[in-house]
């Protein structure tokens, strides 16, 4: 279903062949990891489910670049006994192709559900963390991560929850360390929105949004920097 408010394509190729998750209505649906290459080398490795429809449309072939369309969308998951938001594509199409290999875009309209939180990280890169609620059809949303760097970072810290923003950018992935209670550190997995564009649909403080595209720091695996 087309949603003006929640956008996303991009290309890529499968790790591997996607596995069953659940059904709904009788409809089968399959998830895997859409590895998707940045302009800098580095890849991100995005989850994505599909619709079996799709699957028996285009086969969804392992040796190719695809392009999908579709939406990001959260859900819970309890993992090691606690609640946790996943992030996903929702591909609502699948289609082989040989053209631009790093193509990740996602369009995102929606309501602040947290307050923004304005930081800088050890190598004083700023950044703000926001948490965007996104309508989605039958009464649902999706709850969506996604961070601004530098002066959309400081654009960014100005809002406030209920505040409604135009988001551009791409999802990516990142890997951070977590400390246990056992004192051991384990290696998770993140995905976000990183935004490129950042603007105010019906409230607008004092100075304009911002391109970060080009001026964005690179990857570095850890539980602070990220890209």
């Amino acid at each position: 279903m087309e949603n003006p408010n929640n956008r996303m394509t991009a290309c890529g190729r499968l790790e591997r062949a996607p596995e069953l998750s659940h059904e709904v209505m009788n409809e089968p649906f399959y998830t895997g990891t859409l590895l998707v290459k940045r302009l800098s080398g580095a890849v991100d490795r995005l989850p994505v489910t599909l619709p079996g429809k799709l699957i028996a449309e285009s086969g969804v072939p392992l040796d190719s670049l695809l392009l999908m369309t579709g939406q990001v969308r959260s859900y819970n998951k309890v993992i090691e006994g606690a609640g946790r938001l996943m992030i996903t594509l929702f591909a609502q199409s699948v289609t082989p192709t040989n053209d631009n290999e790093t193509l990740n875009r996602v369009e995102l309209c929606g309501a602040l559900c947290k307050p923004p939180v304005y930081r800088s990280t050890p190598f004083g890169r700023e950044i703000c963390d926001m948490m965007l609620a996104v309508n989605r059809a039958f009464g649902k949303s999706d709850y969506i991560p996604c961070i601004a760097w530098g002066r959309n970072a400081q654009y960014a810290s100005r809002f406030h929850v209920g505040d409604h923003l135009r988001i551009g950018g791409r999802l990516q992935s990142r890997e951070y360390q977590k400390l246990m209670d056992n004192g051991e550190y384990i290696v998770r997995n993140a995905f976000e929105v990183s935004a490129f564009t950042l603007d105010a649909v019906d409230h607008h403080p004092q100075e304009a949004a911002f391109e970060e595209a080009d001026v964005l720091p690179q990857p570095v695996h850890g539980g602070e920097e990220r890209e």
